[in-house]
């Protein structure tokens, strides 16, 4: 885990990778609750005996929005940001959706730094996100996130 005090810290890590987590499987259980909490019921999604019949490897596959929405869980301890009073998701500048990620799939994150700034008092950090598929070729999601960051006294 990458310790930061300051944003001076923060920009030290400019172009590096600073962690990656853990497999997670994604099963249809998360798919479903998913799909319940934003109302997107495609089949492709949640119809598992249609997926068995019409889709080319007969699986469900996640929303790609699940699979964005499962990356402040995975890198959560990638760096502990000392002195923090909050933190806050400040947005995305860039999301691609390489590779479906199939019910049964193992994801994981890999983040690296690509900015560190000073914005309104806090640290601006921006990373560069790719959630992995185990034995695929292609991340299934590259995202550039933004996190603003309020430390103690500032």
């Amino acid at each position: 885990m990458h310790v930061i005090s300051s944003v001076e810290d923060a920009r030290a890590l400019e172009g590096q990778e600073v962690g990656v987590s853990d497999w997670t499987v994604i099963d249809q259980h998360r798919i479903d609750q998913f799909a319940e909490a934003t109302a997107d019921y495609q089949w492709i999604h949640v119809d598992t005996a249609r997926a068995a019949r019409e889709m080319p490897d007969g699986k469900t596959i996640a929303h790609g929005y699940l699979t964005l929405a499962l990356i402040p869980g995975l890198t959560g301890n990638f760096v502990h940001v000392e002195k923090l009073t909050r933190a806050i998701n400040f947005g995305v500048n860039k999301v691609r959706f390489y590779t479906p990620v199939q019910v049964g799939d193992r994801v994981r994150a890999r983040a690296k730094i690509v900015q560190a700034r000073r914005r309104a008092g806090a640290l601006l950090l921006t990373s560069e996100v790719s959630i992995e598929v185990e034995g695929a070729r292609k991340p299934a999601c590259v995202a550039e996130t933004l996190g603003m960051y309020f430390f103690e006294g500032a």
